[in-house]
This record gives C-alpha cells, sequence and structure tokens, in this order.
C-alpha cells in the first residue's frame, strides 16, 4: 500500500487499465447499456426536479456561478447584517444574471435569475450612491438590503436543501419515508466536519449516537442491508485525528467508533466508515481493524468502509480489507467512491512539497481506477459486499455487466443523479441514497464540496442532462482516453517539485508515511548527542562550529558540517541535552545561556556574544571585500544560493533539533521553516540570474548606446527575529548577497544557534567569509551596526516601534541615505 502512495501514474495505469478492460463483444454491450441509460434518464428528468439544472446554469465557469459559490460558503453563517449585506453587495452587483432570464425550463433558474438581476440592480444603485440623490440612497439602505438579505438567505437555504436531506435525523427520516415510499435505500451522513475542540467532537458522538437510535427505530428490523443506516466520518469524533498525533487519537476513536458499532449492531443498522484525506488513510484502517476485531460485534456484518477510486492505493485498500475480512471471519461492506477532496489532496501535496501527488491528475484514470476497484471487489463478494457510488451511465453498466444480477447495490448522492437510476431501481439493482443530515452551520463544508464536484461543465450529472452534450461524449470509454495520451499525466498540473517555473520547490516531509517519521526522528536524536560550541564568525575558512574540549563523537562532527550518520538512536530521549556553542574560549568573557523557550530547565546551549573589536574587524572585513563578491557576477552567485538551499535541506535532522529545542518550534512548523529558507534562497538565485547579468540596452537617439546594470550597495545589516529564526534570518541574508552586497548578519538573541548553523552552511555552500560575518548579540549590537558609517544599508524584520527608531537613526547619519527595508507590523492574534 505505501508503495502505491506517491507512485509514478503511468506504472499504475498500465496495471488497472488490464483490470478495467473488458473483451470487445462485452465493451460493447457495457456501452450500449450505457447509451440506453442516458437516454432513459434525459425522458425522466424533471426540470427543476433537483439541482443539476440549477448547478448546469450557474455553473462554476461562470461569474455567476463563482458568486453563488461564495454566497453559499459565507452568508448562512455570517451573524450580522452589515457583513452580510457587503457580502451580497461584492458578490451579486457584479454579475450579469439578466442573461441567465428564460435559459431553461427550471423554475428555481428563472425565479433566480430575476431575483439576482434585481438585486444586482439595486445594489449597483447603492454603489452609485454618490452619483444619486441621498433620498435615494437611503431607501435603498433602508429597505431594500434587509429585504435583499433575507430573500437571498431563503435561497440558499433552499439551494442547501437540495444537497441535504434534513436538518434533524428526525426530520431527515420523515422526509425519506414520505417522499419515496422505500424505493430507496438510504445511508444518512450526520454533517460535521473536522471537529476542531473536544466540545466539537462530543457534540457529534452525541448526534452520531441519536441518529443511530432513530434510525434503528424506523428500520423496523430490515437489518444492515435492506434498512438505512449511517455514515461516520472519524475526524468528527477528535479533534487531533492526524498521523503526528496518532498515539493521542487512535485509541480514543477505537473507543469512540466500537461503541457506535456496538449501538449499531443492536439498531440492526449497518454504519460505514466514510474515506477522507490520504494522509489518513493509515491510521483510519488501523481504528477500524481494531473495532473490527472486538468480538461483541462477532457475527455481525454491518460495520464497513468506504474507498476512494482516486488514490493511488486504491487496489491495495481493497486487497487489505478482504484480507481482514477472511482473518476477521466477517463480511465488510464495502462503498467504492470516486472521492470528493481531490482539489484538496492536489494542493496538500504541491504546498508540502511532497514527491508526487497521492491520487490521480486525469479524471479519465480515476474512472478507470474505479472500473478496475469495482471488478475487484465483485471478484471478491465472499469477504466484500460491494455497493458502488457513481452517477456515470458507463460506470453503472460495467457494474450491470459484471454483477451477474446479485448481491451488489448502486448509491448516489441525495439531491442528484436520481434520473439515472429512476428506471432500474428495484430489487434486482437495489440504490442506496447517501442522505446528508445537518444544520445550515454544519452543512456549509459539504455543500461548497457538492458545488465544486458537481458545477464544473466536466461533471458527468452536468452533462448529462444537457441535452447539447452527444452521447458520445457521455458514454466514451475513459480506457481509450488515457491510451491516446499514453497514459501520461496531466501536463497541466505539475510535479510538487515543479511547481515553480524558475526554480525547484523545497522539498518537504511526508509525515503520514509510517516510514518516514521514524527515520527523521533517529536522525535527530543523534543530533541530540553533540556537544559544541560557537560564537562570531568573521574570519575566512574560520569553522563556526569546534567541539569542546574532552568531547569527541560521530554527532559533534555533524554539526561540524559532515553528513549525519547514517544510523543513530532509537528514540528520542526526554532528557535534558546540552547544546554548547563557542567559536573559542575568549578569556574575560562570559558566556551567556541559551535554554529552550518551551521548557527553560533545558539547557540548549551557550553563546558568546562579539565585542566591540569583533564587531569592527567584520565590518572592516565585509566593507573590504563586498566589491570582490559584487564582481563574481549574479550567475556566481546564483549557484552558491542554490547551493546553500540543498544544504539546508540536506541538514535537515540538526536545523530541526534547533528549532524545536531554541525556539520552541513543532516539527511540522520546523519542517516548513526550513522549507522556506530553502525556498528563499533558490527565489533570490532565480533573481541574481535575471537581472544581475549582463548590462541591458536602453532605447535611445541613433549614435548612442546606453546601457544599464544593477549592482551592490556595499555592506548590509541584517537584523531578524526570534519567531522565524531560520527563515527570515536566510530570507534577509540571500536577498543582500544575491544583489551583491556583503552581509553583517544579526540574528534575535534568543536563537543564536540557529543562526550559527544557517550561516556555516551558507559558507559551505562558497559564499565567502569576506562577504556575510555572523555577529551575535542583544539590542546594542544592532544599534552599533547601524550608526556605522560603513553600513550602506540595512533589512529588519521586528517591532513597528524598533522599525521606527532604526530610520530615525540612518536619517541623522551624515552622507547620503541609507535604505531601510523593514517589515514590520504583525498581527497579534491575542
Amino acid at each position: 500500500m505505501r508503495q502505491l502512495h506517491r507512485a509514478p501514474e503511468p506504472e499504475l495505469l498500465a496495471a488497472l487499465l488490464k483490470t478495467a478492460t473488458l473483451p470487445p463483444r462485452s465493451a460493447a454491450q457495457v456501452e450500449s447499456r450505457a447509451r440506453e441509460l442516458v437516454r432513459a434518464a434525459r425522458a425522466v428528468h424533471r426540470p427543476g426536479a433537483d439541482v443539476t439544472d440549477f448547478l448546469k446554469e450557474y455553473g462554476l465557469g461562470t461569474a455567476e456561478g463563482v458568486a453563488l459559490l461564495c454566497l453559499a460558503e459565507a452568508l448562512l453563517r455570517i451573524p450580522d447584517a452589515a457583513t452580510a449585506d457587503a457580502l451580497i453587495e461584492d458578490r451579486i452587483a457584479t454579475a450579469d444574471w439578466e442573461r441567465h432570464v428564460g435559459q431553461g425550463d427550471s423554475l428555481a433558474v428563472n425565479a433566480s435569475a430575476w431575483a439576482f438581476m434585481l438585486t444586482g440592480r439595486v445594489l449597483t444603485l447603492d454603489e452609485l450612491r454618490h452619483g444619486i440623490p441621498q433620498t435615494v440612497g437611503r431607501i435603498v439602505r433602508r429597505v431594500g438590503e434587509p429585504v435583499i438579505r433575507s430573500a437571498l438567505r431563503r435561497g440558499m437555504r433552499l439551494l442547501a436543501r437540495q444537497f441535504v436531506m434534513g436538518r434533524t435525523i428526525h426530520e431527515a427520516l420523515a422526509r425519506a419515508g414520505a417522499a419515496e415510499g422505500r424505493r430507496w435505500r438510504y445511508s444518512f451522513d450526520m454533517l460535521g466536519e473536522a471537529a476542531k475542540t473536544h466540545a466539537d467532537a462530543e457534540r457529534y458522538r452525541v448526534a452520531y449516537w441519536q441518529a443511530v437510535g432513530a434510525i434503528g427505530k424506523a428500520a423496523e428490523g430490515r437489518g444492515p442491508v435492506d434498512g438505512p443506516g449511517i455514515s461516520v466520518k472519524l475526524s468528527a469524533l477528535h479533534p487531533r485525528y492526524e498521523p503526528l498525533k496518532e498515539a493521542r487519537c487512535v485509541p480514543s476513536l477505537i473507543h469512540s467508533l466500537g461503541e457506535l458499532a456496538l449501538a449499531a449492531r443492536q439498531a440492526d443498522i449497518g454504519l460505514t466508515v466514510d474515506a477522507e484525506e490520504a494522509d489518513r488513510l493509515e491510521i483510519s484502517l488501523d481504528i477500524f481493524a481494531a473495532v473490527l476485531a472486538d468480538q461483541r460485534l462477532a457475527g455481525w456484518d454491518g460495520l464497513g468502509l468506504a474507498v476512494q477510486a482516486y488514490q493511488k492505493r486504491a487496489p491495495a485498500v481493497l486487497d487489505w480489507t478482504a484480507a481482514l475480512a477472511r482473518r476477521t471471519g466477517h463480511r465488510i461492506p464495502v462503498r467504492l467512491v470516486k472521492g470528493a477532496y481531490w482539489d484538496t489532496e492536489i494542493k496538500l501535496a504541491q504546498v508540502q512539497g511532497h514527491s508526487d501527488y497521492p491520487v490521480f491528475t486525469r479524471k479519465a484514470a480515476t474512472d478507470v481506477s474505479w472500473l478496475a476497484c469495482a471488478r475487484r471487489m465483485l471478484e471478491a463478494r465472499d469477504a466484500i459486499r460491494p455497493a458502488f457510488a457513481t452517477h456515470n451511465a458507463l460506470s453503472f453498466a460495467f457494474v450491470l455487466s459484471l454483477a451477474g444480477g446479485a448481491d451488489f447495490e448502486m448509491q448516489r448522492l441525495h439531491g442528484m443523479g436520481e434520473a439515472l437510476y429512476e428506471d432500474v431501481v428495484g430489487p434486482h439493482c437495489p440504490v442506496r441514497v447517501y442522505a446528508p443530515v445537518g444544520s445550515h452551520e454544519d452543512l456549509l463544508a459539504y455543500l461548497v464540496r457538492r458545488l465544486l464536484e458537481n458545477g464544473a461543465n466536466t461533471s458527468f450529472v452536468h452533462r448529462l442532462v444537457d441535452p447539447l452534450v452527444p452521447e458520445d461524449a457521455i458514454v466514451a470509454d475513459p480506457a481509450e482516453r488515457l491510451r491516446a495520451v499514453d497514459l501520461s499525466r496531466n501536463p497541466r498540473i505539475p510535479l510538487p517539485q515543479e511547481l515553480y517555473a524558475d526554480r525547484v520547490n523545497s522539498a518537504g516531509i511526508d509525515l503520514a508515511d509510517r516510514s518516514v517519521a521514524p527515520a527523521l526522528l533517529r536522525d535527530i536524536t543523534a543530533v541530540m548527542e553533540a556537544d559544541c560550541r560557537s560564537g562570531p564568525a568573521v574570519m575566512a575558512g574560520e569553522a563556526c562550529t569546534q567541539p569542546s574540549k574532552g568531547k569527541e563523537s560521530r554527532a559533534t562532527h555533524v554539526m561540524a558540517g559532515v553528513e549525519p550518520p547514517s544510523t543513530a538512536s532509537l528514540h528520542i530521549s526526554k532528557k535534558s541535552r546540552e547544546f554548547r556553542t563557542f567559536a573559542r574560549d575568549k578569556e574575560g568573557v562570559q558566556a551567556r545561556e541559551v535554554r529552550s523557550p518551551a521548557d527553560n530547565r533545558i539547557l540548549v546551549g551557550c553563546v558568546t556574544d562579539a565585542s566591540p573589536a569583533e564587531m569592527d574587524a567584520a565590518l572592516h572585513r565585509l566593507d573590504s571585500g563586498w566589491r570582490a563578491w559584487d564582481q563574481t557576477g549574479g550567475a556566481a552567485r546564483a549557484e552558491r544560493l542554490d547551493r546553500a538551499a540543498t544544504l539546508i535541506e540536506s541538514d535537515r535532522a540538526v536545523l530541526l533539533y534547533l528549532l524545536a529545542r531554541e525556539a520552541g518550534k513543532t516539527l511540522t512548523d520546523g519542517i516548513a521553516e526550513i522549507r522556506e529558507a530553502a525556498d528563499a534562497c533558490r527565489w533570490y538565485s532565480a533573481r541574481a540570474r535575471e537581472q544581475f547579468g549582463l548590462p541591458r540596452e536602453l532605447p535611445g537617439p541613433t549614435g548612442e548606446r546606453n546601457t544599464w546594470v544593477l549592482g551592490g550597495r556595499g555592506v548590509f545589516a541584517c537584523i531578524s527575529p526570534w519567531n522565524f529564526p531560520l527563515a527570515i534570518f536566510v530570507g534577509q541574508i540571500a536577498a543582500a548577497l544575491a544583489a551583491g552586497n556583503s552581509v553583517a548578519a544579526k540574528p534575535a538573541e534568543q536563537t543564536p544557534l540557529i543562526a550559527e548553523r544557517a550561516v556555516a552552511l551558507l559558507h559551505k555552500a562558497g559564499v565567502p567569509g569576506s562577504a556575510l560575518a555572523l555577529l551575535q548579540g542583544d539590542g546594542t549590537m544592532g544599534e552599533a551596526m547601524i550608526r556605522d558609517p560603513r553600513v550602506s544599508g540595512v533589512a529588519f524584520t521586528g517591532g513597528t516601534e524598533t522599525a521606527q527608531a532604526i530610520a530615525r537613526a540612518l536619517a541623522a547619519r551624515d552622507g547620503p541615505l541609507v535604505p531601510l527595508i523593514a517589515e514590520t507590523g504583525g498581527i497579534n492574534a491575542m
């Protein structure tokens, strides 16, 4: 399963295509049946009966569709009138609603178009209030906006009703029983996504518990197969349901899910564990297996699992599930879905810098995976009770062709796909409706996901009811579409490392991969054995780290720049470890201690601040050497910054240890900061190549040749804060170095060890001591640097008051104005 997680698409699709491809005669029968389903669906489709007409008219390719998406996501949860009015004005007034009037037979489409058009005109008047009498403006504000606000809230609720079965389980059960007359089976989903607090989790747990009881009463003993069931999201039952908190969340979730499963057994209904984000897959399977092994559930086959076909691991998950069923003596219900978090999975992989995506990048690839998984499930019916969720006619026909007319069920979403199943639902083809239940506060995430998924013009639901879309396009075989592109991945979705055209994206760490985190922790443990000394780095070639007297170990050499050892300790020790840092012992100079902000009993190390004489020597050397550095050229400087980025990434264990111990960073925050530092080096490297190359010619009169070229200014003082002691520290230095300046770097006095390590890596990358010096010290050191006439520029990140003081100090100096690049005024959440 882990081998498939981020495997290259072409390799996986080659195997899936074999399973998804039927013999020519069978394939022709499937296509013929799919065409019959499309014609039948179009014949029975009643405009306005569901939300498909609405989505077709207001697709996400239109400004109006995007406006509706924004309103649906936000309007119902805005508590005050002023903010609601501002949102409505922003979203509605700028769209062209008039063009939608009369474009369909659906009352919902035409009524909404008229309403939004009139609303837009009123709000446009309000926007142009400065050009009309104030009296009209007051009328609009007093009369128009409350009416508009009320109407739009009602409209959003009507839209929500199309997707949500009821606000409570009792309302949903009543609606299902009265409207459908038991034609459909139901699986009720109590909306509640990603509990943020334990109070949220408890509220969702109680809602699930009450729903199980209510559904059991309504089921009247029909059992898990024929009767209604419930779907459960594990993220709703624990606020820290994530791989890094496995030790905390898994036991709790095993208990919570186990109690709900026991309640479902007593109520004689089915319970399905919904699939969520890819990084939660492995721990969800552990929880599922532990609950299924509970002897109190022996003999009950109502605990089921949802599997996402867009995940590359889907076939392995099905094999794992079948093996678990045979081992425990159960027959596990499995719901095969295509997956509803595709855009999230793509974005997360890009942002986190992973090697590849956990999902397929082409829709056709997901369709092929679904077909291959469906066949796999049907072949494992001794262990799996298959359920196939789809609104796709070809997928439906494929299942009907292979299923043999028994022992399976189809599934669709409430409010969608009804026309596809209208003529076939019955004893020989049972269809279950996935029916969300919840208040307006809980439905927003689900509603937006449905709008994103089905508002796009590529959606099958969208195209099925569109008479302008030919049958051939709807029933096209996804396997043939993949063969036409040689099974290649989507070229419009670059790999995460290739996200940026002019540079490589920094490499992330997949902490959800259980083979990665333990190895990383072992490397960090090795660093904890280090005992080194550090101080100001001002001399060319001078080591920034040296073993302290009497201490010599492999970990010490790691700190000195040698590659981390291949083997390390088993786990991070909780004991306090010292990480002493001196460049050399200086007579009469007292080193100051550096203690962990997370626990000040932990001595992280010691640092010797630069003396005034050392600062003077450093500035003299930088002032003498910056021209040579500037003359190396943008390409040479870029090469060294690229090398520094690679060294920063390879020194991950040391930096993570220091970021955790010295700056109090969590593991995920530490990884993000290392990546940001590497990204900064590469981004400024690209700017150095682009802007500091050959002279550029300016337009001018005939006979003249005018050129311009960028160059360094001299010595830059870079003063960075404690809260991002690596990313901002390195970013300032990389920018100044890329532009051809030499740098006097003064880190925050709270985080000197991280700065020392970063400077060591920059020196190792080829930045000479005459271009970069590290000056440890408190605020007085920074003040002295700023007053020094050899400093030609200052880069500062920190408080606004400090930046203002720096600006005044620079303005008071004799000579030309000294540029100040200041990043200040951060938002204090407290």
